[in-house]
Order: C-alpha cells, then sequence, then structure tokens
C-alpha cells in the first residue's frame, strides 16, 4: 500500500461495511418479490460496473465489449452445474478463473491498438461469442432445480438470500479496487490513464500493468455473471453476451463516476431501479423503456456532470485544502548519484539516424556525454532535436546507428526498460497526470525504476521534492500546477527514479526571467551532486551559464560540436541558428 494511504483505506472499508449492513437492513424489510430482485440486481450491476471502473475507469482503456466476461461466467457456471452438477459456490469460482484467463486470450492482440479502436475491438469479442453460442445450440439454459439441497446450488425459496449473496459479492469486488486504488497498482494504472507516454518514460510498463488490469477486471466481471444466471435461473447469448449487456457498466459508471471507488455504486443505485420500475409500470406498451432510460442518463452527464455524480459533488463540496509540507527527505544519501567519474563517456552516440519516408529527421547523429557534465543540444526549430531524444529514450526505434550507456545498448529496447537502464526523460510539452496530487505524480517515477518498497518510492519521491524545492506543494493536484512547478514535477519524477542521465527537452520552455533562474539554480545544484545531463534548449543565455559542451544541429545533422564560447562564435552556427545580432550582443 502506497505512503499515506492507510487512513484513506480505512475510511473506505468503514464506509463499505456501513453501506452493506444498512442495504441488507432495509432489503430485510422488502417483501414483495419484484422489489426484492430489484434489490439483488442492484449490487450485481454495481459488481459489473466496479470490474469495468478497473480497466475503463482507472486504466483509461475504454471497453465496449465487457459482456464477454459476465456473459463467461454465466455460462460457465450454468454448463458445469447442467453437465457436471457443479454447485454455483464452486462454478462461479470457476467461470471467475475461466474469465481471467479469457482475459490474457483477449488482452494479447487487442492490446496492441489504441484509443477508440481498441474500443471497437473489444466490442466484437461478445458478439462473436453470442454467435457462436448460439451455432453450437445454446440459444436458451436453464438451470435445474435442486429441491433436496436448495442451499448448495444457491436456489433459495426466499429472495432475501440472492441479495445477501449479490452484496458480498460486490462487497468483495469494492474491496479489490479498494486495494487497487491505494496501491502501486492504481497509481500504475491511473498514470497510464492521464498521460501513458509520460508513465513509460517514467518507467511503467503499459502492457503489462493494462493486461494485469483487465484479469482482474475479467475475473470480477464473470463473478457478476455467474451470480446473475443463479438469480435468473435462465441464461441467453442475449441475456448475457447482448449489447445492452455491454453498455450497461459503461453507462453505470460514467454516470456515478469514472476512476472512481464509489461511482459504480451510485450508477447502479439510481438507475437500475429507475429502469426497472419503468419497464415494470409502462414496459408493456413502451418496449424497451431500459434502452431509452440509459440513453437519456448518458446525455444528461454529459450537459449538467460531464465527470460523473461523484466528481461534480466533491469538486463542489468536498475540496481538497493543500496540506503541510512533507517531511525533510530521509536517508538521502541513498538517493544522490555518488559513483560519477568525472570525464568518463557515460553515453556513446554513434551514426544515429532516424527516416520519415522521404525525409531525413536525424541524419548520422553521433557525440559522447561524460559522467558529471551538462552538455547542450541547441539548433533551430525542426533540426531534429525532440527526435533525437525520442530516439534515445525509446519513443522511435532508428533507421540505423547505435546509442549506448554505461556500455549497454539502448537500441531496440522500450520507453520503460531504457528508463529501468538509468535514463530519465521530461518533455517539451509538459506530460502530468494532472487529477494525482503531485506526491503522486514524483511517486510514479520512483516505482518506475523497478524494485522498490513503498517506503523506498516515498523516500526517493519527497527527497526528490526537496532537490525541486516543491515540498510545500506535495498534495496539490498536478492540474493546479503553474507552469514553473510542472516543469520542476517533471523533473522531480524524473529525479525520483535515480537517473544516471537526465534528458531535458526545453525546460525552459514559456517561463519568464525569474523563473528561469529559479529553475537554472536547481540544475546547478544537480550537477554539483554528479548528474550527468543533456539539455535541449533555446535560451541562449541560459544554456551559455550551464553547459560544458554544445552539439549543434541542423537539417538533422550535426553541424558544430565543442565548447560554449567557441561553438556560438562559428561562422556555421551564427549563420544557421544565431544570427550576426546575437554574436554582436555577446561581444558588447
Amino acid at each position: 500500500m502506497r505512503n499515506g494511504t492507510a487512513a484513506k483505506f480505512r475510511r473506505d472499508l468503514t464506509i463499505l461495511i456501513v453501506l452493506s449492513v444498512v442495504y441488507l437492513g432495509a432489503a430485510w424489510f422488502v417483501t414483495n418479490s419484484y422489489y426484492q430482485l430489484i434489490l439483488t440486481l442492484v449490487p450485481i450491476w454495481a459488481a459489473f460496473g466496479v470490474s469495468w471502473n478497473i480497466l475503463s475507469g482507472y486504466g483509461g482503456q475504454l471497453s465496449f465489449g465487457h459482456a464477454s466476461f459476465f456473459g463467461i461466467g454465466g455460462y460457465t457456471m450454468t454448463l458445469a452445474l447442467v453437465y457436471w452438477n457443479l454447485t454455483p459456490w464452486l462454478g462461479i469460482p470457476l467461470g471467475m478463473v475461466v474469465g481471467g484467463l479469457a482475459a490474457v486470450v483477449i488482452g494479447t492482440p487487442t492490446f496492441r491498438l489504441r484509443g477508440h479502436y481498441f474500443a471497437l475491438s473489444m466490442l466484437a469479442y461478445p458478439l462473436a461469442i453470442l454467435y457462436f453460442l448460439q451455432y453450437l445450440g445454446f440459444q436458451e439454459m436453464s438451470l435445474p432445480m435442486h429441491r433436496e439441497n436448495p442451499a448448495l446450488y444457491l436456489e433459495f425459496s426466499d429472495p432475501r438470500f440472492y441479495t445477501l449473496v449479490a452484496v458480498g459479492l460486490l462487497a468483495m469486488a469494492v474491496l479489490v479496487c479498494i486495494l487497487v486504488e491505494n496501491s502501486r497498482f492504481g497509481l500504475a494504472l491511473l498514470a497510464v490513464r492521464q498521460n501513458e507516454l509520460a508513465a513509460e518514460a517514467a518507467g511503467i510498463d503499459s502492457k503489462a500493468w493494462k493486461m494485469r488490469a483487465l484479469i482482474v477486471s475479467g475475473m470480477i466481471a464473470s463473478g457478476a455473471g455467474g451470480l446473475y444466471a443463479c438469480v435468473q435461473l435462465v441464461v441467453t447469448p442475449d441475456s448475457v453476451f447482448g449489447m445492452l449487456v455491454s453498455a450497461q457498466p459503461v453507462v453505470l459508471t460514467l454516470f456515478g463516476g469514472v476512476a472512481s471507488l464509489w461511482g459504480p455504486v451510485i450508477g447502479a443505485a439510481f438507475l437500475v431501479p429507475l429502469s426497472k420500475g419503468l419497464d415494470a409500470t409502462v414496459g408493456t406498451f413502451l418496449p424497451g423503456i431500459q434502452g431509452v432510460v440509459y440513453g437519456a442518463a448518458v446525455i444528461a452527464i454529459i450537459l449538467l456532470a460531464p465527470d460523473g455524480v461523484y466528481w461534480t459533488l466533491r469538486d463542489k463540496f468536498f475540496t481538497k485544502k493543500t496540506p503541510v509540507a512533507i517531511p525533510n527527505a530521509s536517508r538521502p544519501d541513498r538517493l544522490v548519484n555518488a559513483s560519477v567519474t568525472a570525464g568518463v563517456a557515460l553515453m556513446k552516440v554513434d551514426g544515429l539516424s532516424k527516416n520519415f519516408g522521404g525525409l531525413r529527421a536525424v541524419s548520422n547523429v553521433s557525440f559522447e556525454i561524460a559522467e558529471g557534465e551538462i552538455l547542450g543540444i541547441i539548433g533551430p526549430n525542426g533540426a531534429g532535436k525532440t527526435t533525437l531524444f525520442n530516439l534515445l529514450n525509446g519513443v522511435l526505434p532508428p533507421s540505423s546507428g547505435s546509442a549506448t550507456i554505461g556500455g549497454v545498448s539502448l537500441v531496440g529496447r522500450k520507453v520503460h526498460q531504457i528508463c529501468h537502464m538509468g535514463v530519465g526523460r521530461t518533455f517539451q510539452v509538459v506530460r502530468s497526470f494532472p487529477r494525482l496530487p503531485l506526491i503522486d505524480n514524483v511517486m510514479v517515477g520512483a516505482y518506475g525504476a523497478g524494485g522498490v518498497s513503498d517506503q523506498d518510492a516515498a523516500d526517493a519521491a519527497i527527497h526528490a521534492l526537496h532537490r525541486t524545492g516543491l515540498a510545500d506543494l506535495a498534495g496539490v493536484e498536478a492540474g493546479n500546477l503553474t507552469n514553473k512547478q510542472l516543469r520542476l514535477m517533471e523533473l522531480a519524477r524524473a529525479l525520483a527514479g535515480r537517473p544516471r542521465l537526465l534528458l531535458l527537452d526545453e525546460t525552459l520552455a514559456g517561463l519568464g526571467r525569474e523563473e528561469c533562474e529559479d529553475i537554472l539554480d536547481v540544475l546547478k545544484r544537480l550537477r554539483e551532486e554528479g548528474m550527468t545531463i543533456c539539455i535541449i534548449e533555446h535560451t541562449m543565455h541560459a544554456m551559455l551559464r550551464i553547459a560544458d559542451r554544445f552539439v549543434v544541429l541542423d537539417h538533422g545533422a550535426v553541424l558544430a560540436s565543442g565548447p560554449p564560447r567557441e561553438v556560438v562564435e562559428n561562422r556555421e552556427v551564427i549563420e544557421a541558428y544565431l544570427g550576426k545580432k546575437f554574436l554582436a550582443a555577446q561581444n558588447a
């Protein structure tokens, strides 16, 4: 569990227990069988929404086909009961295992896609399974009755016991979600959701975390589908794999609040009774009223509360106060690069090139970066500077050439793997996780380094915040930070991973003179600690103050390299980039 989340865990667990007891207490006094059915369906659909929320809410991987897992759970339990006489108490867990395996099969090819392509491809799976089951002749399957031992087969004469089981299922689903939300699992998913490239650059293996989220999500959804079949006593492909089933968790969670613990519960508590009540009263002459209700709910949310009920109420009535400063960093000696050997080449780049069709963005670039030095990469706009950084940290594969750090090749490695090798990265346009507090933004970098405990990650994040002067803002959401603070936050996130080399892409962009001075002071302190830095920057007066050497790029190729004063007086550099007025101003 992440540092500082124990209190939140206890609070959420207490709320879960209280809500469960209150719900069951209220349900116990309901005797009407139809209302009892609704009270049972609410927690089942809420659990289904929780499962969707783990993948699509926290992980940001929009799924329109979660009925795949819901239906797999329902049919696995039913087939095991019909053909093996297996009690649902074992059939539902079996369906969850099958759902987890199905998640691996589905996720392996589908995670190659992104955005709406991923969402639409997920929709194909439940439809394919639906038609396959119909082809096999499983159009309708009724659960056999076991009057001699009904409790063993979840066949209660009193429907209130179904509600008890359903609330138990929802409680377990929410408990799993609480554990996810308050662990590095949840932090990694939220980071991937808000900015996948930034998460990868911080060392997060996004594909692995998304696959874990899909497995957990699929298992919970399968459990909900298995219990749903027990309650309905009959399953058909349309009832568990249909389009409306896939839409159900999406609408419930969007209404309640995506990426919130209680969003699916709020959505189910409001929309399920409303749709079922309308279906019972006006469904005979307005068939399909449930779809109308869900459509109206989506429109209402888009217009009135785009973030969902939970987030809208929280932001309006429970605005967070800025917390006090975090304590001084503990064990800083573990976090400073103390093994620098000045003058020894840390990174070597040899003949690195990148072609985009007929355009050669980077052309045969070669240079070295010595340990403990600050190397400035300069050149006009479009010279290939950011493309060069993208090649060095794995965002783009090179067309040819090589790059090594500590003698180990970087070519062919993924972004998070290069981060683990000790290459930290900031971006030309700040990539933050705006919904996460500053401390969590930085802890992503600490976790991404790999092989650290929660306490070590917290220590690394705290130390990085102190090194960049942001400790007083630790609890502020990144979306509320200024441009300078965001630049320092990115730097702190890179530092939390204990890098051997920092790649800084226009860290001073968009800042005023005083703000530039503050960041330059931080960079000077890092150099004094022995940090190796490669920086792209257009602010030449700043670069002349901090850089030990310059490499000048023009049209993707190295135009000049050497000490700053020698480079700025180079005639080719003046003509291609600086201009004669700059040199005259320097000599004045």
